[in-house]
């Protein structure tokens, strides 16, 4: 697999991943492996929002598991490519950019940051799966104290993506740069069939 990564590693350059899929798909466990393996940055639109601490109305829908309004998407996260911590460096990208045409939006500031982005990920986990994993992480409490970690929200947040994420899907799956990874296997196995696809992609391009 090292060579394999060499290679992923050659291709990427500075460029961005962006991974997305339903909640507890695995997108964070993921995006931090990858983000590891290639020396790159994760970021997670979820995390930037969640510590932006001075708009509570973006505060107040993250609560509720909606969608926070691509105006207030664009100020927010798009700037955050921006930042100098990032620079020289491959970013791997948690959802950034859920809802369209926000992806549009990504994939320009992107670009302008010299962080194009190479290819998407999409971790399918039907929504039983999604259930199941929800309830076992109530037990363990293993995501620590988070408001949007309820049954009611867990319903919104489902409902949000299958009518406003599945689009953005869609279109990167027309330009070809979507890579749809069996996100019911384990966590080594998704990551071996992650990097399988990936180096499949940087070979041929």
């Amino acid at each position: 697999m090292d060579n394999k990564i060499e290679v992923i590693k050659a291709w990427l350059g500075t460029g961005s991943i962006n991974i997305f899929g339903l909640p507890f798909g695995g997108k964070d466990t993921q995006g931090m492996r990858l983000a590891d393996k290639f020396g790159g940055v994760m970021i997670s639109s979820g995390d930037i929002l969640r510590h932006d601490h001075g708009n509570q109305r973006v505060q107040e829908l993250m609560a509720a598991g909606e969608i926070i309004p691509s105006n207030l998407f664009a100020e927010i996260v798009v700037p955050y490519f921006l930042r100098d911590e990032l620079k020289g460096k491959p970013l791997i990208l948690s959802e950034v950019g859920r809802v369209s045409p926000e992806q549009i939006a990504v994939e320009q500031a992107a670009q302008a940051s010299f962080h194009p982005q190479k290819a998407v990920i999409l971790l399918n986990l039907p929504d039983e799966e999604v259930w199941q994993r929800f309830e076992a992480s109530q037990s363990l409490g293993d995501r620590g104290d988070r408001a949007d970690d309820s049954r009611d929200v867990l319903q919104t947040r489902l409902n949000s993506y299958h009518d406003k994420v599945t689009p953005v899907i869609e279109y990167y799956k027309s330009k070809q740069q979507l890579i749809e990874i069996d996100g019911t296997k384990a966590k080594d196995e998704v990551e071996e069939e992650i990097i399988n696809r990936l180096n499949e992609m940087a070979t041929r391009r």
